[in-house]
């Protein structure tokens, strides 16, 4: 049975080239290249990081590299902050925490447009504090009663 609410993997908004080329500019990259390294290694972690529906409805928005680079790992048991994340991702790349910043500010900037207000705000929900930074998105906190 198809799932009639899950948006179809050809709706992604451009294509992975396009992507790529968006990624570049955000993340100031020199090549292509070093663009799709990043794409590839923060769409895996964030994968890790994402429940199930939240991971295949934003892979269905994603063009299909990038859908699969998020989906290629089952989601870890334990949840990341979002520095946690980033901590993460620099132990398992060998870059440097800066780095691994520059890197996933880059590309969440991306996927936050390609994601849309909607599906942002229900990944950014699901997931631990400190992810709505990485995406680009003001931390918003409600004040204690």
């Amino acid at each position: 049975m198809h799932d009639q609410t899950r948006p179809e993997r050809s709706r992604a908004a451009m294509t992975f080239d396009q992507m790529l080329e968006h990624v570049r500019y955000e993340g100031s990259y020199p090549t292509r290249e070093r663009a799709g390294e990043a794409v590839r290694t923060v769409l895996t972690a964030l994968g890790r990081q994402l429940p199930d529906d939240e991971r295949l409805d934003l892979a269905a928005r994603l063009p299909a590299e990038a859908g699969l680079a998020l989906t290629s790992s089952a989601p870890d048991t334990g949840q990341l902050t979002g520095w946690g994340f980033v901590k993460d991702l620099a132990a398992r790349t060998g870059a440097t925490p800066a780095t691994a910043r520059w890197d996933t500010g880059a590309v969440l900037a991306v996927v936050s447009a390609l994601a849309g207000p909607d599906l942002l705000a229900r990944i950014l929900q699901r997931l631990p504090g400190g992810y709505a930074l990485l995406f680009g998105q003001a931390q918003l906190r409600l004040a204690a009663a």
